[in-house]
């Protein structure tokens, strides 16, 4: 235990659940021997110390610890970063790279987010695990490395392999030993513990008194569900000490800080159903999302498009029309102005833009221009409106965007 203590110490471990001793005891363990290690827990449970921990207690402790997450590293480009690779291997790659296992040699790697690497990868890593020989991209070469892994995961590795997902024989070869964090909901004994430590740290951050929980509040912050583990407990005491002018904090104030209801977040939510829709991560699921809304959005532009450019043209031709037949209509018993029969319509010119044939010389003193008519029709629709557009352009045949138009044109004081 004194040893266990030392270590929680040293590496700012708080807690003293049964269950996370003996995680920490196994790596204590586990540290001096190169027996591949896997790690598993919920999001937010602090595996990455576990690696750390192993890597400085081993022989290996003067060499290169470097930790690779898994899941941040694009599917077509992760070979390459973990393995190397040659010159011209493929477009972009411009000279010769080292990868992580090159670089590691003689160290420790730590493959965080295990669970999300390509089943092609899992292929190279295995005869890394195997006989700790690996290919760079685009090399024939065998090359060697000696290093320790140490794996970690979220997810359910029994569902993963039975989908396919993931080699079982890679499984076994990573899980030699297995170490299991427990969340945070069932080390309730924990939970101020570590609250007070992210309080008293926030406080000095940021030059202000630490904030304290009354008794009311401890029982509530422990019956909390924590699905967001210890990443979500320090969110919690850094908005409250930031946030929060009293520095004595009860129920009331917690809670304002405490989800409403204690769900999990869906990238945090097991499969259940064990279907081969499931995804297997929130990255999968967002990727198809944004290609979904990407060709939607096309789909919607492309049909925008056509429908404003018929809508337009009909709409000007209809308000054009419209606005014609209302001016003639109200000179409909003066036939020398309108044209009816085929024989006058022969003899005039016709407009082929609005189809409406009208006569091209009419004595003056009978008649108004055209132009000059429109804007009396206007005019007498607006007055008898009281200047409201909305009801002259009804009255006039026309929409109220072609009346506002025409009003700017004409330079009409309402």
């Amino acid at each position: 235990m004194d040893k266990i203590k030392s270590i929680k110490q040293r590496f700012e471990i708080i807690g003293n659940d049964p269950h996370l001793n003996r995680a920490i005891g196994k790596a204590i363990r586990v540290s001096p021997t190169d027996i591949s290690v896997l790690v598993t827990g919920e999001s937010g449970v602090g595996k990455e110390s576990i690696p750390r921990i192993i890597h400085q207690l081993s022989l290996r402790k003067h060499g290169k610890f470097i930790a690779v997450n898994c899941g941040a590293i694009p599917e077509g480009t992760i070979d390459s970063e973990l393995f190397g690779h040659e010159k011209g291997a493929f477009t972009g790659a411009t000279s010769t790279r080292s990868g992580y296992f090159e670089e590691a040699d003689g160290g420790t790697i730590f493959l965080d987010e295990v669970g999300e690497l390509p089943l092609t990868t899992q292929v190279r890593l295995l005869r890394v695990l195997e006989n700790g020989e690996f290919l760079k991209v685009g090399s024939s070469q065998v090359q060697k490395t000696n290093v320790r892994i140490v794996a970690a995961t979220n997810l359910d590795m029994s569902k993963a392999i039975q989908k396919g997902k993931f080699r079982e024989d890679l499984f076994y070869r990573l899980s030699t030993v297995e170490i299991v964090l427990p969340p945070l909901r069932e080390r309730n004994g924990d939970i101020h513990l570590l609250f007070r430590k992210f309080a008293a740290d926030f406080a000095q951050k940021y030059k202000m008194p630490t904030v304290r929980l009354d008794e009311q509040a401890q029982k509530l912050l422990e019956r909390q569900q924590w699905h967001g583990n210890i990443r979500q407990l320090r969110n919690v005491a850094e908005q409250l000490s930031v946030l929060e002018q009293d520095r004595a904090i009860g129920v009331e104030s917690l809670e304002l800080y405490l989800p409403d209801h204690n769900t999990r977040l869906p990238a945090i939510v097991p499969s259940q159903s064990g279907g081969d829709s499931d995804f297997s991560s929130e990255r999968e699921i967002l990727y198809k999302v944004l290609f979904d809304m990407k060709s939607d959005l096309n789909d919607l532009k492309q049909l925008t498009m056509e429908l404003m450019n018929s809508t337009n043209t009909e709409q000007v031709r209809s308000d054009n029309e419209s606005l014609i037949q209302k001016i003639y209509g109200e000179k409909q018993n003066q036939p020398e102005r309108l044209l009816t029969s085929t024989n006058e319509t022969n003899s005039y010119p016709k407009n082929t833009d609005n189809n409406f044939d009208y006569a091209e010389e009419i004595e003056e003193e009978e008649t108004l221009s055209l132009i000059d008519k429109e804007l009396e029709l206007i005019k007498k629709a607006l007055e008898r409106n009281n200047g409201k557009r909305k009801a002259a352009a009804h009255e006039l045949g026309i929409s109220e965007r072609t009346l506002y138009r025409k009003i700017k044109q004409f330079d009409i004081d309402l």
